[in-house]
């Protein structure tokens, strides 16, 4: 006979297990564009938008917005981040400073990252935006561009540091949505990647810091973003 108690922690267990697939659901329509910056959706919408039932789409929508990706308007509906100039520089800020960190961390320590596939990756979007730039070569671009940050990431060495560059990574994602790469940009960014990949592979940590900060500064300074 199943007791009161196992079946409550089989409802409770069932209710966390559909919060979870409702928020990786919405986390993957931020990431996609699919909802964009600044939109503005009832809750009706948001569940036929994730085909989720409403109370997991509630719980993914409280997880959301502690993470700042989502804003609620009480009795109306919630409203994805505005990913305006100050959001988006303390958004590329923290991220550099996680770049930053995990670059000092993977120079000290030695670790061994795949700096070729990382390169080659590069040079080959660089090469091919300097011909011609397609929506799907803009799409190639965010993925590559991603490739080298998570692997800085990776260098921290933290759990708790890797669940906030996460919840970052999250928030840049719509930023970039919002502002997608242009041809010029495509070639100048991966120069600037380039460049932090050789101070990597020179082992070379305050090196790579300054590049990376560089890349901060171009990247700021291309979206017509001033400095703080």
């Amino acid at each position: 006979m199943t007791t009161p108690a196992a079946k409550s922690s089989r409802t409770t267990a069932t209710a966390e297990l559909q919060t979870g697939r409702a928020f990786r659901a919405l986390v993957a329509r931020l990431r996609d564009g699919t909802l964009s910056s600044g939109m503005f959706l009832s809750m009706p919408m948001l569940v036929e938008q994730l085909e989720m039932p409403l109370a997991a789409v509630r719980d993914a929508v409280k997880r959301a917005e502690a993470g700042g990706l989502l804003t609620v308007l009480p009795k109306r509906g919630v409203m994805v981040m505005d990913a305006n100039a100050e959001v988006t520089r303390e958004c590329l800020d923290l991220r550099a400073m996680f770049d930053c960190e995990g670059a000092r961390r993977l120079a000290a320590k030695g670790h061994d990252l795949p700096l070729a596939e990382l390169r080659e990756a590069h040079e080959r979007l660089r090469d091919a935006a300097a011909r011609s730039v397609s929506p799907e070569l803009q799409r190639q671009a965010i993925a590559t561009d991603l490739s080298l940050h998570d692997a800085l990431a990776g260098g921290l060495g933290s759990g708790l540091a890797s669940r906030l560059y996460a919840e970052n990574r999250d928030r840049v994602a719509i930023i970039q949505n919002q502002r997608p790469f242009l041809a010029d940009r495509i070639v100048s960014a991966m120069d600037e990647h380039l460049e932090i990949i050789a101070a990597l592979e020179a082992r070379d940590g305050d090196r790579a810091a300054a590049a990376i900060r560089h890349h901060f500064d171009k990247t700021l300074r291309w979206w017509g973003i001033p400095a703080a």
